[in-house]
């Protein structure tokens, strides 16, 4: 069976489209920002169309993205997991990002929740064993709820706490928190989760972690997920 293009409706050509996307997502610009940008261009759309643009394809093409790593990291061995929660507040109610990234830095999972108790470390916890893998190892602060969800999974063991062994995903927390800032706090809670996972998603596509390759080395990696970049969504 023939796949439908996700963009057959739509008048604008999915240059435009992939172009929009991924200056709102990947960078802490404003709807505006982003049309102003576009309009240097000759491109002439407005911020709302940019904002359901973001809406109807970026889950879109961070399912693709997510999917090939997915694979990829099954196939391969985890050595070791971070696991963090990071304080957003929403509509000035507080809320829960759990995190989950490698020993690499590249983000896994991002989940939401109204409280940081068992029950919800243990369903984060699962989500991302389910769709990853089981690690060697995995770090976590002193949160006695991570605690109680690894006796429940069997996973007391693998475990570690210390006082500087999480600072990579401590670190990891400053692109979220930067378009966070950009685009004013959230409304919405499913708004949080959907952005959350969108952001991961393009984030790790285009980190290529500079400070370890050469510049020549960089620029390959770089027009190589570009030019990925430019076929998500294609038929």
């Amino acid at each position: 069976m023939t796949k439908r293009s996700p963009f057959r409706y739509f008048k604008t050509s999915p240059e435009v489209i992939r172009l929009a996307v991924m200056l709102y997502v990947r960078f802490p610009l404003s709807l505006r920002n982003v049309e102003d940008l576009l309009h240097e261009r000759g491109i002439d759309v407005s911020h709302e169309t940019i904002r359901y643009w973001w809406n109807r394809f970026g889950p879109l093409f961070a399912s693709e993205i997510r999917k090939r790593r997915a694979d990829r990291l099954k196939s391969s061995s985890n050595w070791q997991w971070h696991l963090d929660e990071v304080f957003v507040k929403v509509n000035g109610v507080r809320h829960y990002m759990w995190r989950a990234i490698d020993h690499e830095g590249e983000v896994l999972e991002s989940y939401v929740t109204k409280r940081r108790d068992r029950k919800a470390a243990l369903k984060f916890l699962r989500k991302s064993l389910r769709r990853y893998g089981s690690p060697q190892a995995i770090v976590t602060d002193n949160l006695r709820s991570y605690g109680a969800a690894m006796r429940d999974l069997g996973n007391t063991e693998k475990q570690k706490t210390g006082r500087w062994l999480n600072n990579r995903i401590e670190n990891s927390h400053l692109p979220f928190r930067r378009r966070e800032r950009a685009m004013l706090r959230f409304r919405q809670m499913r708004c949080l989760q959907k952005f959350a996972a969108v952001h991961s998603s393009v984030h790790n596509h285009f980190n290529q972690e500079r400070h370890h390759y050469s510049r020549g080395n960089l620029k390959t990696l770089r027009a190589a997920a570009l030019a990925e970049w430019r076929q998500l969504g294609a038929i």
